[in-house]
């Protein structure tokens, strides 16, 4: 791997795990549904050029801005709003990698083999562990909505596959026009008068709010697609693996998120199960041409 790539993707790493922060400012200062709508208006104002209609892959487009779009970005806003401990929403959303691999073998009958098995149950166990952190067990509703956003994550990866060839930047676009109304909808219903008080906001909140737009999902995700084309599977995937850790660090060393041995513990085990899964299956990935 080129030096300047390999810098990039690190880049991305540290993105990425200083979003846990612009998320928790975010849902501190505007309603939870409502920061998620506005992020995804800055996402749309990006990639507004990229959209374009997709014939016979509308229906697609439609169920993946559901589920991996409002669903969940909206329950993990929800989770960040609930939860002051968000170290262990870190870390506990990493659980999309196992689901990811579960809903593989279900609907598309991939086979695993003992290794893969045994980072699925590690990563459960880790969260398990966590869940009997004295501070996350009275926000253990926090860490539930986590493991639904991690799952609606996973869902809405299987049908990301489908989506081969279609520009990262397009996606977006799609999910940020399929988001955008459901998100404002459920804040006007279960948030009343945040949407209208956005103009309210401190500077700083949509500081933050454009930090994930443009940071976390245009530069992170859209970059990942990008030195996806370029590299295999296999040599980037384990490279990702430090974000939930520096995530937790930053939680810890911003937000002043306590460290109990419960969330070391929860931690290490969980993340040792989804590095497991996630070399494993890079490598399994790498192995079907041939």
């Amino acid at each position: 791997m080129k030096p300047q790539h390999l810098a990039f993707i690190l880049l991305i790493d540290v993105i990425w795990a200083f979003n846990i922060v612009a998320v928790k400012y975010s849902v501190m200062e505007m309603g939870a549904l409502a920061s998620v709508c506005v992020r995804y208006i800055f996402v749309l104002v990006i990639c507004l050029p990229w959209l374009k209609w997709l014939p016979g892959k509308m229906t697609l487009i439609l169920a993946a801005g559901i589920i991996g779009g409002a669903m969940s970005f909206g329950l993990a806003g929800l989770s960040f709003a609930l939860a002051d401990n968000v170290a262990s929403l870190a870390i506990a959303g990493q659980l999309g990698v196992p689901f990811s691999l579960i809903l593989a073998v279900i609907v598309l009958k991939e086979r695993i083999h003992w290794p893969r098995i045994f980072g699925i149950l590690l990563a459960f166990a880790g969260v398990g562990i966590l869940s009997f952190d004295p501070h996350v067990f009275d926000e253990r509703i926090a860490l539930l909505l986590t493991v639904a956003a991690s799952f609606c994550w996973a869902v809405s990866s299987l049908l990301f596959r489908n989506l081969k060839g279609v520009s990262a930047l397009t996606i977006h676009a799609w999910l940020a026009v399929v988001s955008i109304p459901l998100l404002a909808g459920a804040s006007a219903i279960f948030e009343p008068g945040e949407i209208a008080g956005v103009a309210d906001v401190p500077l700083s909140t949509f500081g933050w709010l454009a930090y994930s737009a443009i940071g976390a999902s245009i530069v992170g995700h859209v970059g990942m697609s990008w030195l996806l084309q370029r590299y295999p599977v296999s040599t980037l995937s384990p490279l990702t693996l430090p974000t939930p850790l520096l995530s937790a660090i930053i939680a810890v060393a911003v937000l002043g998120n306590p460290v109990s041995p419960q969330l070391v513990a929860g931690g290490v085990v969980a993340l040792v199960g989804v590095a497991i899964i996630t070399i494993r299956t890079a490598q399994a990935r790498e192995a079907k041409p041939a």
